[in-house]
């Protein structure tokens, strides 16, 4: 004796995503209709059970769009970051920088001549090394290298 309607692509013996996928508010309303078909007509469905179960499916149906918004913000979020950390960065091209080298550790000071995105980080190109945006220490003129004997600035000569 063969059973219709329970195999294994039935959507109600299915389990995680691929029964979301298949019980969708299509579904829903169908199974909704055919319960309204084949109800006892001596003892017909409660109105009280029919307007609850409008009520869910409505509110089934609000939850899915919200879950289609937050996703669709998430990604306009990550979008806006990238964004914002290109632009920051780009506003360094031409300017020297104190950073800490990503490979030994120790802090240097270069020119950026370059932004690009680098694993979804901003990376500056600085002499060639690509250095994340968030290893930048200080922006401005670098020290003078030490050991140098120029004079401080005071003329010996004016004192005369």
């Amino acid at each position: 004796m063969t059973i219709s309607g329970i195999s294994s692509n039935d959507p109600i013996s299915m389990s995680g995503q691929d029964a979301m996928s298949k019980l969708d508010k299509d579904a829903f309303m169908k199974l909704l209709v055919n319960q309204m078909k084949n109800q006892d007509p001596m003892q017909p469905a409660d109105n009280t059970q029919m307007i609850a179960q409008l009520a869910q499916f409505s509110s089934l149906e609000q939850m899915q769009s919200l879950n289609d918004n937050i996703v669709g913000l998430a990604v306009l979020q990550q979008q806006n970051a990238l964004l914002s950390q290109l632009t920051s960065a780009s506003s360094l091209i031409g300017e020297n920088i104190r950073y800490v080298d990503p490979a030994t550790e120790t802090e240097q000071w270069g020119t950026v001549s370059a932004v690009k995105i680098v694993d979804g980080l901003a990376s500056l190109s600085i002499d060639g090394k690509d250095v994340p945006l968030a290893n930048v220490a200080e922006v401005g003129a670098p020290p003078p290298p030490s050991g140098d004997d120029t004079n401080s600035g005071t003329d010996d000569d004016a004192s005369n």
